[in-house]
């Protein structure tokens, strides 16, 4: 008995072609945040290891320039 792996169904690609990863770019950053303000894993955002490490290091950037919060405690 063989299992199949991964669906069958087309993902939609988590970052489309004409945007970059950049501190600058909140409402991007703001899609791979939990609700907490945690980053999401790599297997949630479907990114490569190379796309997680450049999105780790914009969000880190953009919390130290006040352009995202370190904590979210809007409760």
């Amino acid at each position: 008995m063989t299992k199949s792996r991964g669906s069958s169904r087309k993902r939609i690609p988590a970052i489309r072609s004409g945007e970059f990863i950049d501190y600058k770019n909140i409402s991007l950053l703001r899609r791979f945040i939990s609700e907490q303000g945690k980053i999401l894993s790599r297997r949630t955002n479907r990114l490569t290891s190379k796309q997680q490490r450049f999105l780790t290091l914009a969000i880190k950037r953009a919390r130290v320039l006040a352009l995202l919060p370190f904590l979210n405690n809007e409760n």
